[in-house]
């Protein structure tokens, strides 16, 4: 998890930027005790009320999610008048979460759904809600409070679907409409088998098999829901998709490449409002100029936090924080590989259709220069594998004063750069036979080589790569660092 994200998730806390989430508002109910007998009444359980415990759902709890990062937000929708009404909105209120947008309607209850637990067990959902459809009068309501929300340009819209009514064709058709007018972007979180409503939008974040049932297709072959996904994809002029896959990880399709984020989380207690959290975070991460790779992995990561959790719970900036950071230092440690470790990883960025790029050199004593040249190497693809001589070959090259720096040193000290994604340590006096075995799209050298001097040139030519030749910074090198340091 590379610095870039972790100082935009810094930025979150205290920022300018803010959401509007429009969607089925819920509220959650835990009731919580301990089964020790069955009644003799019915062959059920008789469970000792200990505790009760209310949380926002649904879109409220996206809304929480945004606010617990740090992110001001609006929220739009739909809710009875009656005691969990009261509850939910004391609850946003409380997260500092705004609800003028809002309505309140004598037609139906607030979507209540109360889980009974026992020992983190749940035992039965009772859930409470209205399957009457919106009237007039609540939609043309509701659309007016919306268009205030979006005439006062939010960051971004995020439609939080839950299938309960507030989000119809209309009211998704229009909102995106005016979204694309003011170039507002819209993520959605989706529901049902029929996505023509949310054509236009900027992304969707369904999962697995809410992405099967839209495309028709038996989720199970993932091949064929991927190219039937791409399919929708394009038929709904989206900018991104992303499939959240549970233990699996999440699929990105962008315009012409797609990636795959391995699953982050350690323990799994409870998937309950995980997709609520992912398209949250992703939110919070492209307002602040991340990446749709980068944010999705952001929002990855969190929502590998929140399944560690019990019941329905948002992110918070500081765990997120300290996640990444820890996270940070184990990918750092985890670039420096073997061979049959780098060509895992190779494997895994070809599936991807990512574009592999390689060096080589010793790198004795960090300087300027250096990191000057990787990061520009870096810029030629998406992945950047550095060949680092060992201490046997740069004695070879250098003399037997060389190197300063023992390899695994320097590996260590390279591995925390966030341009070099893959380190392998070679003893051969030319990096070939590791050139031979990635097959690297594009192969770099500094500009005080040319392209016939360039070992393994030839051969990358050979399978259509490119060579690229990158200038080096003037004055900065180890052997002028040494000299002064004879001085």
């Amino acid at each position: 998890m590379g610095h870039e994200i972790i100082d935009a998730v810094k930025l979150f806390d205290g920022s300018d930027k803010w959401v509007l989430v429009v969607g089925d508002l819920m509220l959650d109910r835990y009731l919580i005790g301990s089964v020790q007998r069955i009644s003799p009444e019915a062959p059920v359980p008789v469970l000792l009320l200990k505790d009760q415990d209310d949380r926002v759902g649904g879109a409220a709890n996206v809304a929480a999610n945004l606010v617990n990062l740090g992110i001001a937000t609006s929220i739009a929708g739909c809710i009875g008048m009656d005691a969990e009404a009261k509850r939910l909105l004391d609850l946003l209120n409380t997260l500092g979460i705004d609800c003028n947008a809002v309505i309140q309607s004598s037609e139906r209850p607030t979507i209540a759904k109360t889980r009974v637990m026992s020992s983190q067990q749940q035992i039965v959902r009772i859930d409470q809600e209205s399957q009457e459809k919106f009237s007039n009068a609540e939609n043309a309501k509701l659309n007016m409070l919306v268009k205030n929300a979006l005439a006062k340009k939010p960051s971004i819209v995020i439609l939080s679907d839950y299938a309960k009514g507030v989000l119809s064709d209309e009211v998704c058709k229009s909102i995106i409409k005016e979204c694309n007018l003011a170039k507002i972007p819209v993520l959605v979180d989706p529901k049902g088998k029929d996505y023509s409503k949310y054509k236009g939008a900027t992304a969707l974040t369904p999962n697995k098999k809410e992405a099967g049932e839209a495309c028709g297709v038996n989720m199970t072959d993932f091949d064929v829901l991927l190219a039937a996904v791409k399919d929708l994809k394009k038929e709904l002029k989206l900018d991104f998709l992303a499939i959240t896959r549970s233990e699996e990880g999440v699929t990105l399709l962008l315009e012409n490449n797609e990636y795959h984020i391995p699953a982050a989380a350690k323990q799994v207690f409870d998937v309950s409002g995980a997709g609520d959290t992912v398209i949250a975070t992703l939110a919070a991460g492209l307002i602040h100029g991340l990446s749709p790779e980068k944010a999705l992995s952001l929002a990855n990561t969190a929502a590998g936090i929140v399944v560690g959790k019990v019941g329905t719970a948002p992110i918070h900036v500081g765990e997120l924080l300290e996640e990444l950071k820890s996270k940070n230092a184990s990918d750092q440690a985890d670039k420096v590989v073997d061979l049959a470790g780098l060509m895992r990883k190779v494997h895994s960025w070809r599936s991807a259709k990512q574009r592999i790029v390689f060096t080589n050199g010793c790198f004795d004593l960090l300087h300027r220069g250096h990191v000057t040249y990787l990061e520009a190497a870096k810029k030629n693809g998406d992945r950047l594998i550095l060949g680092l001589n060992s201490d046997i070959s740069v004695s070879a090259l250098k003399g037997v004063t060389r190197p300063i720096i023992q390899e695994d040193d320097r590996a260590r000290v390279l591995a925390a750069l966030e341009s070099v994604d893959a380190i392998i340590i070679f003893n051969e006096q030319t990096p070939l036979n590791l050139i031979l075995s990635v097959k690297p799209d594009v192969l770099v050298k500094g500009d005080d080589y040319t392209e016939e001097q360039m070992v393994g040139g030839r051969e990358v030519k050979s399978w259509g790569g490119e060579l690229k030749l990158i200038p080096l910074v003037e004055g900065r090198s180890t052997s002028k660092i040494l000299e002064k340091l004879r001085l």
